[in-house]
């Protein structure tokens, strides 16, 4: 007998020749007489989207976009504002359509919405990304997100944010955001790592290395101050690392490594 866990409920016995039932969510776990298989997943683990309609799953995530403005702006006045004067959101609904597209392979349809978005709302968003639940842009001029980002549930970021890349990387070139993560104006998340849960990352900062769950980071390049709500004294205001100075110096070693070998 083997058990694991999958999105259905799926019995089959090679003994007894029963035929395979699907769409059943057990209440409980389920003992098998010996020659069966069982996998299933219990009705109260799973997550409905998962096999909802693409279409009634794209119109659920776009109801809870309306919904967390509201829970996290308190400038939200109401319903219809949000949904006409937002442009975050506006920008959020077309990716979500775009992204709709983008999965079918109609790929020239959806970037050719994804740049009416940029044009109208500032906002770029790749049709390409993968973007969770009840994403919230506030204010939202600016903002890029890249092609292979990943953003998580219940993520918060303001204007001028970039998740990008640094060009040297192939195939995942963007950051994979996790849950619950807020990202202040003007931070840039630049290259293929993780930013971990419940992190946040301070306006301005540039972040270039991965970001552990539960924790804050700031500065040009970003140095957590904070982990698991203890801060972190390890913040140097005064000697900050110039990473374009860094960067000459390495090209510079090499050079001279070079004319060594010449000689």
């Amino acid at each position: 007998m083997k058990c694991a866990r999958e999105s259905v409920w799926f019995l089959k016995s090679y003994k007894h020749g029963v035929e395979p039932r699907k769409s059943f969510s057990p209440p409980s776990p389920v003992i098998v007489p010996r020659g069966g298989v069982f996998i299933f997943i219990p009705a109260s683990e799973g997550d409905d989207s998962m096999h909802m309609n693409p279409v009634k799953k794209m119109f659920k995530y776009m109801a809870e976009d309306v919904r967390c403005v509201k829970e996290r702006d308190p400038a939200a006045r109401g319903t219809i504002e949000v949904l006409f004067l937002y442009p975050g959101l506006h920008a959020i609904w077309t990716y979500r359509i775009a992204h709709f597209f983008q999965n079918r392979h109609f790929y020239f349809l959806a970037r050719a919405l994804s740049q009416h978005a940029a044009k109208t709302t500032g906002i770029e968003i790749h049709p390409g990304a993968r973007i969770g639940r009840r994403f919230f842009i506030d204010h939202g001029h600016g903002v890029v997100i890249g092609e292979t980002t990943e953003i998580g549930d219940d993520v918060t970021i303001y204007q001028g944010v970039t998740l990008g890349g640094t060009g040297k990387d192939k195939g995942k070139r963007h950051p994979t955001i996790g849950n619950n993560v807020m990202i202040g104006s003007g931070a840039k998340v630049l290259g293929p790592f993780k930013v971990g849960d419940n992190s946040n990352i301070a306006s301005g900062a540039v972040v270039l290395d991965e970001i552990p769950a539960n924790s804050t980071a700031v500065g040009v390049p970003a140095q957590i101050v904070r982990r698991d709500g203890i801060r972190i004294d390890n913040l140097d205001q005064i000697h900050v690392p110039d990473p374009i100075k860094q960067e000459i110096n390495a090209l510079q070693a090499q050079i001279d490594e070079l004319k060594k070998q010449q000689k």
